[in-house]
């Protein structure tokens, strides 16, 4: 009976100390209304801010709360310790998060999470993969008044021109086996961002291809925590 108890008790504990993971939606400016996925991190207090994490989903089927499905399998598993409020919105078909269609809903969003619960503007986290990371890269260029730090996930920079990245710290992570997105454009990225002294971080993983999108988890998490350290500086 003692054993039955003691699993009762950890269960419940580990219940009481998971985040809150919500299906939410919002209106956009332009009247549009957009699907999201909210994670509130246990024990969050109004009067004690918290970062904020933007999690932009990969490209695929876009199923209702596809960002939520995103948020719940790889980001708050891998950036729970960051004790972060954790969005995660649906990308507005049939674009991508470098147009101006999803580049608004983020920006609306994140104005309205502000607003809704208290957020420590200097540690606001913006990260993705494939599309998403494509996303983060675009994201970090443009409103590095915003963010604070970036995590970008096979994706590649694009056409952002180089002085507008790593103005912001930058934790890059792609696969050398990554089938999809070039392995080597995040990696000439990252070397000529250290020439220029950007507050960069390049990790290459090994056999993972782009489809395994779990075998990032670990890398997500290393990420989350240096961008911590970046951040208690």
């Amino acid at each position: 009976m003692s054993i039955l108890l003691a699993s009762v008790l950890l269960a419940v504990a580990g219940q009481a100390t998971a985040p809150a993971l919500l299906q939410r939606s919002f209106v956009v400016p332009d009247g549009g209304r957009v699907l999201y996925g909210l994670s509130v991190p246990a024990g969050y207090k109004a009067g004690e801010p918290r970062p904020l994490v933007v999690a932009l989903h990969p490209g695929g089927p876009r199923t209702p709360y596809y960002g939520f499905s995103f948020l719940r399998g790889i980001v708050s598993p891998a950036l729970r310790d960051l004790g972060a409020i954790i969005i995660a919105p649906d990308c507005p078909a049939p674009g991508s998060w470098s147009d101006p269609p999803g580049e608004r809903a983020v920006l609306a969003l994140v104005d309205g999470v502000m607003k809704e619960y208290a957020i420590d503007r200097r540690r606001i986290l913006v990260t993705g993969f494939s599309m998403g990371g494509r996303g983060t890269w675009f994201m970090a260029s443009r409103h590095a008044d915003l963010f604070t730090a970036a995590i970008p996930i096979a994706g590649a920079p694009g056409d952002e021109p180089l002085d507008r990245l790593g103005r912001i710290p930058t934790y890059i992570i792609h696969s050398r086996d990554d089938q999809v997105v070039p392995f080597a454009s995040d990696e000439r990225a990252a070397r000529e961002l250290e020439k220029l002294g950007r507050m960069v971080r390049f990790e290459a993983l090994e056999g993972i291809g782009h489809y395994e999108m779990g075998g990032y988890v670990d890398a997500l998490a290393r990420g989350g925590r240096w961008v911590m350290e970046r951040w208690s500086r």
